[in-house]
């Protein structure tokens, strides 16, 4: 059910101090401990954060990144997650763009696993790679989400060219996957078997999705995705179901031209919300802290255009709510939630900050 929703005014105190500054368009955050962050630069770098200090040296051993020179904000380093037993085996997980071995003129969104080991990652072992290659440098998706049963998730854009192909099931373009920790599909997928379909694929019809969070019981993944001009969506995703695209949309071409006629469909699933016009939205956290108690369970959307966060007040899966918030930080590449409780921002840019919010 579509709710668009009033902005409303927010009533928490809060301060905000930089505790890291020079990184060169940040993408990835993951939280390792109360002292320690891992943060992924565009450019190929893992950075780490230990006790408010950036590390001067990044991390050893990241694969090489297919950048694109004009547009660092596209491919490049994206996302890094950490297995749910980090502590334990010092898995973690990176998602982004790589050239393709055999022509270089075209990439593909990959994922790879490796063991951090003191300043290296170690044991690198690429999981996932999205087919086929394509030639655009845009639209890679290239989130990770672990779920509560091991499994993850990683989402594939639709390369901005080839969006007809997020409604067929023979490849990753516009597709949520789901992966065992290792790569292997796991038995219980929802084309698994299925003639024609590849069995990583969760679910499908999505055009950039960019942001994926946990309900706090783990039972509800929220999903969204850049729309074309308007039609940012936030969806709730489930196994097996086309979320639409480009078959309906509540946006129009950047030329202006009609992309659908549609808004709903037969057998299409709705957004819970959606923004026209866009708000580019780039990242998607469920605050799950105590040091804001009015925040506990809402959803944070961080914003590029005009540059803020959207903080969104759920009820039995609707949004109810809808609060503006950092204005004066600009464009926000993503959002998590610290041990301490307070929020983690990770401003856009070749001088990109982390910004830490607590309670005032």
């Amino acid at each position: 059910m579509l709710c668009i929703n009033p902005i409303v005014a927010s009533e928490d105190r809060y301060k905000m101090e930089s505790i890291a500054e020079g990184l060169d368009h940040p993408w990835g955050i993951a939280v390792v401990s109360e002292n320690e962050m891992l943060v992924t630069e565009g450019v190929g770098r893992l950075r780490r954060i230990v006790n408010g200090e950036l590390d001067p040296l990044p991390i050893a051993g990241i694969p090489s990144v297919f950048l694109v020179p004009t547009d660092l904000t596209q491919g490049g380093l994206c996302d890094v997650a950490l297995h749910p037993q980090f502590n334990e085996n010092r898995y973690l997980y990176l998602s982004f763009g790589e050239a393709d071995s055999e022509n270089p003129s075209l990439n593909a969104m990959t994922v790879i696993r490796g063991q951090l080991e003191g300043d290296k990652l170690t044991n690198v072992e690429q999981i996932f790679k999205a087919q086929p290659p394509r030639k655009t440098t845009a639209h890679y998706g290239a989130r990770i989400l672990f779920l509560r049963d091991g499994t993850m998730l990683v989402t594939s854009g639709d390369g901005f060219n080839y969006r007809d192909q997020a409604q067929t099931l023979d490849n990753h373009v516009g597709k949520i996957i789901r992966l065992n920790d290792d790569g292997t599909v796991p038995d219980d997928n929802p084309f698994l078997g299925v003639d024609d379909a590849l069995p990583e694929i969760w679910s499908f019809g999505h055009r950039n999705p960019t942001g994926l969070t946990l309900s706090e019981d783990g039972k509800t993944i929220f999903e969204h995705e850049h729309g074309p001009k308007g039609g940012d969506e936030l969806n709730i995703v489930t196994a097996g179901k086309n979320y639409g695209w480009p078959l309906i949309t509540y946006g129009i071409d950047y030329s202006g031209a009609l992309i659908s006629p549609f808004t709903e469909g037969e057998g299409l699933e709705q957004p819970v919300k959606y923004w026209v016009p866009s708000i580019a939205p780039s990242a998607l956290t469920l605050y799950n802290g105590d040091m804001f108690p009015n925040w506990k369970g809402n959803l944070f959307v961080t914003a590029m255009v005009p540059g803020d966060v959207r903080r969104l007040t759920m009820f039995e899966d609707r949004v109810v709510d809808e609060e503006i918030l950092f204005e004066e930080l600009g464009a926000i590449r993503n959002v998590t939630t610290a041990p301490d409780g307070s929020l983690l921002l990770v401003t856009n840019g070749p001088e990109g900050k982390i910004i830490r919010v607590s309670r005032d």
